[in-house]
């Protein structure tokens, strides 16, 4: 046995063919990083058009939305931590093959379309400040080059986590200092960050605004299929999702207040780099390509994070027999799942030749929603279901809620957005019978897994 194997049989937890390479603060940097993404520094001209300069209320308003699902998570990523995240939690709770499919399948799409989105993301205004290559070139370039991190190993993966991750939050921070500065030279509005615009209502507009809003705080659950590699789970999960969520919510906040309070809110929606309009216009002496960099940097962090979920979901998914077995496939020095890289890449690469951001990011939101309600509906099935090991337990009214958000932001997603979801699940559909046409009986769970599970 090894040290690693030692060390995980005192604290109680279960066998792996991953390595635990993951720390406590690692995770947190992990959660971080991918929930201070691409979103805010994309996205903030589009809540712009929608709310006006109050930036900050369906921050907020998503924040609050986040966090009910999160305490989900934390319920059942401590009481059954295994690798597929979602798709565990539902083959667990609806006894339905079909069922735990569709919503892995869900989630590992959400993140593929992610992150196509965000090599698009990569490949425009903020790359081209620097070199003028094509996006249909640099695009998939940079996702092969995100596969190959992926694949060398989740210790090398997290350690670039790290310095991505104070590198895209000094570049926030750097936004709210920079506008402070400007507001002591006297410069700025203060009186923007609660004007909306002018007939609309201001409860619709920050429902409208919340979706989008929404999409700037999903990667939290990405966390749930690394949890393999997770040192100690149980004990430091919970504490790592619920601070980064805070952190990134508080920080979002200010850039919020601080990019009204910079610009005019029509200035902002005109702009496909609103964060760096912001940067530029508060007049600070620093070089406007500077943060163009922190920006791509903040980018290539979202989309890393991003397959790293996609393709420890399709490895999870293989292990419990819901994809073929091959994906389950690991390089046996590296111990990273090789296969389900590859083939998550080669999808997003496709993605990004028939997409664009803004359409990519709503879709990304309309199938993580069916993916969160069914997680808060599971904790409630699964309360009946008692394992031996400790776990985090949320309040009951905590999945409630959840729940009813997650019914609330589907009523308010687009025509075109419902399209391109039912599109992906039919495509999960007929991956579905060709699965099972391979395979006749599901894998059963590895029997440490069943262990006090009864």
């Amino acid at each position: 046995m090894s040290l690693d194997e030692q060390t995980a049989a005192r604290n109680g937890e279960i066998s792996t063919k991953l390595k635990r390479g993951i720390t406590g603060p690692l995770l947190f940097l992990f959660i971080l990083g991918d929930v201070l993404g691409a979103g805010v520094y994309a996205l903030t001209g589009t809540m712009a058009a929608e709310v006006g300069g109050a930036l900050w209320v369906p921050l907020i308003v998503a924040l609050f939305l986040a966090l009910l699902t999160a305490g989900s998570y934390a319920e059942l990523v401590t009481k059954y931590p295994r690798a597929g995240g979602a798709a565990v939690f539902a083959q667990r709770a609806f006894k339905s093959p079909i069922v735990s499919f569709l919503v892995g399948f869900s989630m590992m799409a959400a993140g593929v379309v992610s992150a196509a989105g965000l090599a698009l993301a990569f490949a425009g205004d903020y790359l081209a400040e620097f070199v003028p290559v094509p996006a249909v070139v640099a695009a998939p370039i940079f996702l092969l080059l995100v596969a190959a991190l992926n694949a060398r190993g989740i210790r090398e993966s997290m350690a670039s986590n790290v310095v991505m991750t104070v590198i895209e939050l000094s570049g926030l921070l750097i936004i709210i200092i920079a506008v402070g500065l400007m507001m002591g030279g006297g410069g700025g509005d203060v009186s923007r960050i609660g004007e909306f615009p002018e007939g609309v209502n201001p409860a619709l507009a920050t429902l409208s605004a919340a979706i989008i809003a929404y999409y700037s705080f999903v990667g939290f659950e990405t966390s749930a299929n690394v949890i393999e590699e997770v040192r100690n789970p149980r004990r430091v999960y919970p504490r790592a999702l619920f601070g980064s969520l805070i952190v990134a919510g508080v920080v979002y906040v200010l850039v919020g207040l601080a990019s009204s309070i910079a610009m005019p809110a029509e200035e902002l929606a005109d702009s496909s780099a609103p964060l760096l309009e912001v940067f530029e216009a508060t007049g600070l002496a620093v070089p406007g390509w500077v943060f163009s960099a922190i920006a791509l940097i903040a980018v290539a962090n979202g989309a890393l994070l991003t397959m790293i979920m996609a393709s420890r979901l399709a490895y999870g998914m293989a292990e419990q027999g819901l994809l073929p077995s091959v994906l389950g496939r690991v390089l046996p020095k590296r111990r990273t799942p090789w296969v389900a890289i590859l083939v998550t890449t080669a999808i997003a690469i496709g993605l990004t030749f028939i997409g664009d951001l803004g359409t990519l990011a709503e879709t990304v939101v309309l199938l993580l929603l069916f993916v969160f309600l069914s997680t808060n509906v599971a904790v409630l099935v699964l309360r009946r279901e008692h394992v031996e090991r400790e776990h985090f337990r949320v309040w009951t009214f905590v999945p409630v809620l959840g729940i009813a958000s997650c019914v609330l932001l589907l009523t308010q997603q687009e025509p075109h957005v419902w399209l391109l979801g039912a599109i992906a699940i039919a495509v999960g559909l007929v991956a579905y019978a060709a699965t099972r046409f391979g395979i006749t009986t599901p894998q059963p769970a590895p029997a440490a897994d069943r262990v006090g599970d009864e």
